[in-house]
């Protein structure tokens, strides 16, 4: 993977990029952010759960709030989504416009969209522009635990 184009000193600002189990706007426009998570732990339980992870959807939001700066007009944001091998998947693009200064945008991503195939570290690019400068990467751990149930009047042989 090639560096990317670091972002223009004028703005642009990141402001906040979360991933939430919850987002709140309130009546006047504020947002609130309900279970900030970083890692999740998925669980299967039964007499045989599978030894890897199953594929999962997550009713998560990926929250991004920018603050304008020096930037104006209409300009494209893409979420990419990179799984724990480092593959890339499509990108999400969304276009804004923004007004400047302390003006702000923001973009929030229901994520029960993506399989997650995998347990480990994914992460979510924060790209700005035709040039696709990276603003920030957002990090989700997920992490596998299967529970293997015995079933009750079972005898083990000895």
């Amino acid at each position: 993977m090639s560096t990317p184009p670091t972002p223009p000193p004028g703005g642009p600002y990141l402001q906040n990029a979360l991933i939430c189990e919850k987002m709140l706007r309130e009546a006047d426009g504020v947002q609130s952010f309900i279970r900030v998570v970083d890692r999740i732990m998925v669980g299967a339980v039964g007499t045989d759960p599978p030894a890897e992870m199953p594929p999962q959807t997550l009713d998560l939001t990926l929250a991004i709030s920018l603050k304008g700066g020096d930037a104006r007009g209409r300009h494209a944001i893409k979420i990419r989504p990179e799984m724990p091998s480092g593959e890339q998947m499509p990108a999400l693009e969304i276009h804004l416009q923004i007004e400047g200064e302390e003006r702000g945008n923001n973009v929030n991503i229901n994520l029960n969209g993506i399989i997650f195939g995998s347990e480990g570290l994914w992460w979510f690019d924060v790209l700005f522009g035709d040039n696709e400068v990276l603003l920030t990467r957002v990090p989700l751990r997920l992490s596998y635990q299967p529970q293997r149930v015995l079933e009750t009047g079972q005898t083990e042989s000895q």
